[in-house]
């Protein structure tokens, strides 16, 4: 056999071996841990909640900004419908990661219902040595 067809053969050997379905997309870091951030916020998970977020956390609603302890006592209070997220966009510079998604989510935050419309968010994080921490969170959803 010349090398050419041996090529082939083992091209189309691998072919067969190989299962023809269209691997299901990987979500990025970013998703993820938004994903599980959210996921958390929604059960109310405190410690969750509490080992991620950064001490020099700060958020920005449009009741005001929020320092860590003021959000974990605003996730307390959230009383979250499942959220629908999308629309992912991430960017990472070193150990920094930035994530822009849209959410659609029931909450209550200080002390006032959200519409529950889709609406544009900002999470940033910062990757350290004993994991991702939560750095920063824009919530840009109109308040009722």
């Amino acid at each position: 056999m010349t090398a050419p067809r041996i090529l082939l053969s083992i091209v189309v050997s691998l072919l067969f071996a190989l299962p023809l379905r269209a691997a299901e997309p990987a979500r990025q870091t970013g998703e993820k841990l938004v994903r599980q951030l959210f996921a958390d916020m929604k059960s109310a998970n405190i410690p969750a909640i509490e080992k991620i977020i950064s001490p020099g956390f700060q958020s920005i609603h449009q009741d005001g900004a929020r320092n860590r302890d003021q959000q974990i006592e605003l996730v307390k209070g959230l009383n979250m419908a499942a959220p629908v997220l999308g629309d992912f966009i991430e960017t990472r510079n070193g150990n920094i990661l930035v994530v822009t998604y849209t959410v659609r989510a029931e909450e209550i935050i200080g002390g006032k219902q959200l519409t529950g419309k889709p609406a544009r968010r900002l999470t940033v994080f910062q990757e350290t040595p004993e994991g991702w921490r939560w750095a920063a969170h824009a919530n840009l959803q109109a308040m009722q």
